[in-house]
């Protein structure tokens, strides 16, 4: 059998999560059932990252072994016709048989957009998040220098985490502002469950004046999951890159990013003013 490694999309209030369930309700559920009718027989995937209820993708990782022979385009047109709205195949390609979508990756990238405005944003509703105060961009990111290199992320960790360790090499934390959005990007070998979304409630704290800058660092080596800030929703959140090896001739030489992007608005045109008759 061929491996074969998709890049794959979706909005992620469409779905409950990336992980089959037996409601059949998730971003997996709809691949698989996808690629089933392109193969005429049922095809287990892989993903990079399994994301929560709620999280996007902009370039989930998926690999699967094909039990039949098809054109490279079938599993991405021919998939893409049979599933719905909110996912799709970006691309694909057959890989040697000893790549892994999860276990070959060296590190995942994710992105955190929130609106920080008084309004809530009703046209971007569960694509950014939002908090309605003022944030200081420049104490979040001075204060997420802290979570840099190799670390006990259990101060950020989900109860119901199954991770074996909570040990976890951070190799990138920034925070930038861009007019009314806050943008948080992280990239680290592997993350735990609700880790993103409890490192960016700790930094809202900071942001909002209610924490002091070394507060993160407080919390990183205390180790303790109730000292810290609620989880932040989910709607912000996007997976949005994977790196691996470059033995396989992938994309990007192995780095595959795709960021999520958000236009500006553009102001309305005036009317055309008319001569009178």
């Amino acid at each position: 059998m061929t491996r074969i490694m998709l890049s794959v999309e979706y909005a992620g209030e469409s779905f409950e999560g990336w992980q089959t369930q037996p409601h059949g309700r998730t971003v997996q559920d709809a691949l698989e059932r996808a690629l089933a009718c392109v193969a005429d027989t049922a095809v287990p995937t892989v993903c990079a990252g399994r994301t929560d209820t709620g999280v996007h993708a902009t370039t989930q990782i998926v690999h699967f072994d094909a039990p039949v022979v098809r054109p490279v385009s079938a599993w991405v047109r021919g998939v893409n016709s049979h599933l719905p709205d909110g996912v799709a195949v970006r691309w694909a390609q057959p890989v040697g048989a000893d790549f892994h979508a999860r276990f070959s990756a060296t590190a995942r990238h994710y992105r955190y957009v929130l609106f920080n405005g008084p309004v809530r944003p009703a046209l971007l509703n569960a694509r950014v998040g939002w908090f309605h105060r003022p944030l200081e961009a420049a104490r979040m990111a001075e204060a997420a220098q802290v979570l840099l290199g190799e670390h006990d992320f259990s101060a950020f960790r989900a109860a119901g985490c199954q991770a074996h360790s909570p040990v976890r090499r951070m190799r990138h934390a920034q925070v930038q502002r861009s007019g009314e959005y806050v943008v948080f990007d992280f990239c680290a070998d592997a993350f735990l469950h609700h880790m993103i979304r409890n490192l960016v409630g700790a930094l809202v704290y900071i942001g909002k004046g209610a924490q002091p800058v070394g507060w993160m660092g407080e919390l990183l080596r205390g180790r303790n999951r109730t000292r810290a800030a609620p989880t932040f929703a989910a709607a912000g959140l996007y997976l949005c890159g994977v790196e691996y090896p470059d033995q396989w001739s992938l994309p990007g030489q192995g780095r595959i990013i795709c960021t999520p992007q958000f236009a500006l608005p553009m102001p309305c045109p005036e009317p055309e003013s008319r001569s009178a008759d």
